[in-house]
């Protein structure tokens, strides 16, 4: 079993941007969420797509598996998704041996900025940049899942 021990934070200034090594856009849908699991697909860059299952929002640690699909069919499965298609622009930036994931979001929820980071163990420490804002780890409406349903309070 694969976990997931990531930390999320809007961002609250745009430091970030000369620092990003690259960047994809993503467009992801959801065909389950539960309160027990996520369902997700999502295609990158119009090139690959994949399919996740997540245990659902537990704070910073939930199961992860995922799998890669076949495009043209990650496209037709988009019929039958719950919600919005969400889509955005994830920028990486490098940051000592950790890596920030930044993803500006587009359409709905354009305005809306959110900074990822994954850790090797829980408490693995981090310095924070001085464009990291407020942690939203663990509330829900900043998960993409529900960003799908509905705009984050």
């Amino acid at each position: 079993m694969s976990l997931e021990i990531e930390r999320k934070f809007l961002v609250a200034g745009a430091g970030w941007q000369s620092q990003s090594a690259l960047s994809v856009a993503i467009a992801q849908f959801y065909l389950a969420n539960t309160d027990k699991a996520v369902i997700r697909l999502r295609i990158v860059d119009e090139e690959e797509a994949f399919l996740t299952i997540k245990s659902a929002v537990n704070g910073s640690i939930r199961s992860e598996f995922e799998y890669s699909v076949p495009v043209e069919e990650a496209r037709a499965m988009m019929e039958m998704r719950q919600g919005l298609v969400i889509k955005k622009r994830r920028h990486f930036v490098p940051w000592g041996d950790l890596r920030w994931e930044i993803d500006v979001f587009e359409g709905a929820h354009a305005g809306l900025v959110i900074a990822e980071i994954e850790l090797p163990t829980a408490d693995t420490p981090f310095e924070r940049p001085d464009w990291l804002g407020r942690e939203v780890t663990g509330i829900r409406s900043y998960y993409n899942a529900d960003l799908a349903i509905r705009r984050p309070v």
